[in-house]
């Protein structure tokens, strides 16, 4: 079974936390997302006990275990920015969704990135269907 590496805000905001918990509900149906953790509610206290250096330690072994990393990157976060670098200089596929009426414009070093494969949609619906190609 494929694993998913999924990205999303965590410290950058969590207003988009429920669509992050749909997204990998949706995707642990078709495979194994190691950043499961990222869909719940107590996502930053179920990280208060661990330093930075363990949280990029972690995150970082799950990125070098990922056959794909899937990113919802409406919500800004430079730790996400971060985790799509680390992942081309992985090799690692990367899908990137962005949700077209976003308050902020998507970065341009992800959008001008070919590496990316960027996907903007209008909905949750549209999303899903985007990811059911993706994953099957």
């Amino acid at each position: 079974m494929k694993k998913i590496y999924f990205a999303a805000s965590i410290r950058g905001g969590r207003e988009d936390g429920p669509l992050y918990a749909e997204i990998i509900e949706f995707l642990k149906k078709r495979a194994v997302v190691l950043t499961e953790h990222i869909g719940l509610e107590s996502v930053c206290s179920s990280e208060k006990f661990m330093t930075d250096e363990e949280i990029y330690l972690r995150d970082r072994a799950w990125l070098e275990q990922a056959d794909l990393v899937i990113a919802e990157v409406s919500v800004t976060s430079l730790g996400v920015g971060y985790e799509l670098g680390l992942a081309e200089a992985l090799g690692k596929p990367v899908f990137v969704f962005y949700r077209k009426n976003a308050d902020k414009k998507l970065s341009a070093m992800i959008s001008g990135d070919k590496y990316f494969s960027v996907k903007v949609y209008d909905d949750k619906e549209s999303l899903l269907a985007e990811l059911e190609k993706i994953v099957g």
